[in-house]
């Protein structure tokens, strides 16, 4: 997380910033704090500013307009100090360090970000505190249902990139938002501080709604409308790059859709061809069967399978012993079953299967003389044994890295003194 650091002149540390402005937060807290980040916006952080000052009087709330700057060197934060917001300097770049350092310096019991390039309208912001006091931790605008003026949203962006990370964040997540990456967005603030976000880049916004809706958080929306920005520079936002980035992250946060489903869909899939083909070719009609090299990629995709589940096993383990997903039924069933000991054992059985069945194909081979095969019978048998091997070897390694990952885990537990 970026750190706001109160240094003495010999430039020694004397104490954490975030613990001046909490204890600075007690006796001034405000409801309200109208987030920025800020990198080199010159052009448009003065009307973003009014607009939002102007928001705050008109609508009679205790508030303070933050510019969360990542390093400009144009003169912005000078051109928002004299507008009346007040600035704190983030030295961690990123999108994403900007807005940590900004929600750990916010003052308002409620935080409203938006970004400073004046394409989201800050004198339009009571649905989203209307919502925030009726009990939402988290309000997302909605540019779908607000409106995107022509030119405002780039066509990748409108017709393919939002719409698709926003429909995989409903499906992987049951996240009851249309605009998963909305940049004007309302929360909690102790709400979202409690989740200790981490990511410094544009994933931060998916990184925010994921994490409040992992943590039950109340997640609401209100449509919102976007204008094309007023900078005649590029925006900082990087088509590919950033919604790699995006994509990454939600993967990375469900195991389920990473690596369980398309595991057990290759598995039951080549499960199914193995056991229809391994007593002779498949007639589908007078022109297709399928023989020997379906067989074969029946083994492959069942190999592949399987180790796409040790995957999810390994990470799901591994993101319920350290909390880095919050448990299910289905994570405590399998902290509570899988473990080194058992998964090696199974390991075993299937290895040694898969040996037997290749002494079996190796003995019927010498029984003549290893020459010619007039038949598939064996080679399917030496290919299945062989399968059996490698998922044997696979699971067996996996086993040990299990073992591997509880090690840190269960030294903290003994360095850490029992709770009264």
């Amino acid at each position: 997380m970026s750190a706001i650091t109160v240094r003495q002149p010999t430039g020694k540390t004397t104490m954490n910033a975030h613990a001046a402005i909490r204890a600075k937060r007690q006796t001034q807290l405000l409801e309200l704090t109208i987030l920025m980040p800020c990198l080199n916006e010159a052009e448009t952080i003065a009307t973003c500013v009014d607009k939002a000052m102007a928001y705050l009087s008109q609508a009679g709330v205790a508030g303070e307009v933050l510019i969360a700057d990542n390093g400009s060197t144009d003169g912005s934060q000078d051109i928002a100090t004299r507008h009346g917001a007040r600035v704190v300097a983030v030295p961690a770049r990123g999108y994403g360090a900007a807005l940590l350092g900004g929600i750990d310096a916010a003052q308002g019991r409620y935080i409203i970000m938006g970004d400073a390039d004046d394409s989201y309208d800050f004198s339009k912001l009571g649905p989203f505190l209307e919502k925030l006091r009726g009990g939402a931790d988290l309000v997302m605008g909605n540019r779908f249902k607000g409106g995107i003026e022509p030119d405002a949203m780039p066509f990748l962006h409108r017709y393919l990139g939002n719409p698709v990370l926003s429909f995989l964040g409903r499906l992987f997540f049951k996240i009851p938002t249309g605009d998963f990456h909305c940049g004007l967005r309302g929360f909690n603030a102790e709400s979202i501080r409690a989740l200790k976000l981490k990511t410094t880049g544009m994933e931060f916004a998916s990184e925010m709604v994921v994490r409040s809706s992992l943590a039950g958080l109340k997640i609401e929306e209100v449509p919102t409308t976007l204008k094309p920005d007023g900078r005649s520079r590029p925006p900082h936002l990087k088509t590919w790059r950033d919604g790699w980035r995006h994509l990454k992250f939600l993967l990375m946060y469900n195991p389920r859709w990473l690596f369980f489903i398309p595991g057990m869909s290759l598995c039951a899939v080549g499960l199914c061809l193995v056991v229809l083909l391994f007593f002779g070719p498949l007639q589908l009609n007078s022109t297709m069967e399928l023989d020997l090299n379906t067989f074969f990629t029946a083994c492959i995709m069942m190999v592949t399978g399987a180790q796409l589940l040790s995957f999810g096993i390994l990470s799901r383990y591994y993101a319920h012993i350290t909390g880095i997903l919050p448990t299910t039924s289905s994570s405590d069933w399998l902290s509570r079953t899988i473990n080194t000991d058992r998964l090696a054992l199974n390991a075993g059985i299937c290895f040694v299967a898969g040996v037997l069945f290749f002494i079996y194909a190796c003995a019927r081979w010498a029984q003549v003389d290893f020459g010619p095969l007039t038949n598939s019978e064996l080679p399917r048998i030496i290919v299945l044994g062989l399968t059996l091997i490698v998922i044997g070897l696979q699971a067996f390694f996996s086993a040990f890295l299990l073992g591997v990952l509880e090690i840190p885990v269960k030294a903290q537990r003994v360095i850490e003194p029992p709770k009264a």
